[in-house]
């Protein structure tokens, strides 16, 4: 089972399923991105364990561009913005360069913070009217508690299931206590096909210069991700091939997923986190439960099925791996060096991406377009990425204070 944590080590299937399983309950993905993430076609994906879903990145800038332009428009924005992600992340080896250790690692770690709510959220209940209820709370904490004593008496590579563990403990007793519908489950019938172009696109200059600047900041965040996840599993530094190939899939994998109405798709941060906890980086265990998510879209049943696991269950299973990207940034942080220069960077960066977008500090933004309130009002990511490579680009390459003296 030692093949577990490596890239490509060979795993019996029966194995290789429940640790899948565990990347895929642990978010709602993508299957077909990310098995192209897992095993390229010709540039387009990178070979290592990427996780790929919809991001919330694109929400806000889509619901806007949706109320404004109209849906048609949103989807013909998303085609172009994708090509042209997909595009930049070919020619990554020209740009690659301004993305500097200390702004990787700038971004990496606000990633995290901005994940932070993200966790609590759904270990109070997502945004039900239910949300922070006792029995939401309870649930939420057995969940957790579940996972933690199984990693710590579970013997041998048992340890890393824990998380799947937890999920099926808490699902378990949610059912038992009658917090779960299982009549859902065969709502939909049997078998669900998606249609290519469900309506015909429309491109407006105004939606597709929102929705690429979008693209853009997801594009910082996938570098992040991709970043990490090198660092953390694999223990080495990411090549430039790496983040080429991974935005290509990024990027291109949301132009095919316009084509069929649906928003854009990019890695999935939770998924850093996991493989910082577990260690799995195998990409045939990680492509049985992207098998397992297509599966799920084209039988509801199997859907409905995931779809029914409550939000605090959820959220108890995999609110420490929310805590575990911040490690990795600090980690990327240590790697690059702690000298004045990076301090100012990383300082400054978080300061003001976190600073300015947290609370009824976000309001700081009103005085600007809405376009510009939609990009970095919320975006604790998009703003980091920014005031990091302003800051990389200007500050001396020698800011040693014994020096200035």
């Amino acid at each position: 089972m030692e093949n577990l944590y490596k890239l490509d080590g060979k795993v019996p299937i029966l194995k290789a399923i429940p640790f899948g399983l565990q990347h895929i309950l642990a978010m709602f993905i993508a299957g077909i991105a990310t098995l192209i993430q897992l095993y390229p076609i010709w540039k387009i994906g990178s070979r290592l364990p990427i996780v790929m879903s919809v991001s919330f990145n694109f929400v806000a800038i889509l619901t806007y561009v949706g109320a404004t332009y109209g849906y048609a428009s949103a989807m013909g924005a998303v085609l172009i913005g994708g090509l042209i992600e997909g595009c930049l992340g070919l020619l990554a080896r020209y740009w690659k360069k301004i993305i500097t250790p200390i702004v990787a690692a700038s971004v990496v770690t606000s990633i995290d913070f901005s994940l932070f709510s993200v966790g609590t959220r759904s270990f109070g209940g997502g945004y039900s009217e239910s949300f922070g209820s006792t029995e939401n709370l309870l649930l939420g904490t057995i969940t957790l508690v579940a996972r933690l004593l199984f990693n710590i008496f579970a013997k041998s590579y048992w340890k890393q299931l824990s998380v799947l563990f937890g999920l099926i403990v808490g699902y378990i007793l949610a059912i038992f206590m009658g917090k779960v519908d299982l009549s859902v489950i065969f709502n939909g019938g049997l078998i669900a096909l998606s249609h290519l172009l469900p309506f015909k696109m429309k491109f407006d200059l105004g939606a597709i210069i929102a929705v690429v600047v979008i693209f853009l900041v997801s594009a910082t965040e996938t570098i992040g991700d991709t970043s990490a996840l090198v660092n953390s599993g694999l223990n080495r530094e990411v090549t430039e091939e790496e983040i080429s190939d991974s935005l290509a899939c990024d990027g291109f994998c949301s132009s095919i997923s316009s084509l069929f109405g649906c928003p854009p798709i990019t890695s999935f941060s939770q998924n850093v986190g996991l493989i910082n906890i577990t260690k799995v980086v195998n990409r045939f265990t990680i492509a049985t439960g992207a098998i397992c998510m297509i599966l799920a879209g084209l039988l509801p049943p199997i859907g409905n099925f995931f779809s029914s696991l409550p939000e605090y269950v959820l959220g108890g299973g995999t609110i420490m791996m929310f805590g575990t990207i911040l490690t990795s940034g600090i980690e990327m942080i240590s790697k690059a060096g702690f000298n004045q220069r990076n301090v100012t960077i990383v300082a400054l960066s978080l300061a003001a991406g976190i600073g300015f977008t947290s609370g009824t500090e976000a309001d700081i933004w009103h005085i600007f377009p809405q376009i510009i309130q939609d990009v970095f009002a919320g975006n604790c990511v998009a703003v980091v990425f920014v005031v990091s490579i302003i800051l990389s680009l200007v500050l001396p390459k020698d800011m040693d204070i014994k020096k200035i003296k």
